[in-house]
């Protein structure tokens, strides 16, 4: 599977932005598809994860009523709204595709996803 994230930017404290995940190939394959980012000087870390088939969601604690992913099977893209930004939220996404079903309990390990897009820069400005 092949991922590319689009949509990252300069945005101020508060604001709003969507990033897009568009997937191509063996797209049948995928069962999750997560984002995860990684601020400078920091370690990548699970944001949140879609199943593909039935929409299950899940997020981490730091962005839970703020961001929201949603899917479109049709179009194979996984999008990424992010509202009430943050300083601390500026880092590189990247969005990622478990082809196999890892376990729940992995989902926010990076080792559980197989394929990886090359990251989208998100800058939220104070």
């Amino acid at each position: 599977v092949q991922l590319q994230a689009s949509g990252g930017g300069l945005v101020q404290a508060g604001g709003s932005l969507r990033l897009s995940c568009a997937a191509s190939g063996r797209t049948y394959n995928m069962y999750r598809i997560a984002w995860f980012r990684q601020a400078p000087g920091k370690e990548r870390e699970f944001v949140t994860a879609i199943s593909w088939s039935g929409g299950s969601t899940y997020y981490a604690d730091s962005v839970k009523g703020r961001f929201s992913i949603s899917k479109d099977n049709a179009k194979n893209t996984v999008y990424l709204r992010m509202s009430s930004l943050k300083p601390e939220d500026t880092a590189v996404y990247y969005c990622a595709a478990d082809r196999l079903g890892g376990a729940l309990l992995n989902l926010r390990l990076g080792s559980t996803y197989h394929d990886w897009g090359q990251g989208t820069e998100v800058t939220v400005s104070s």
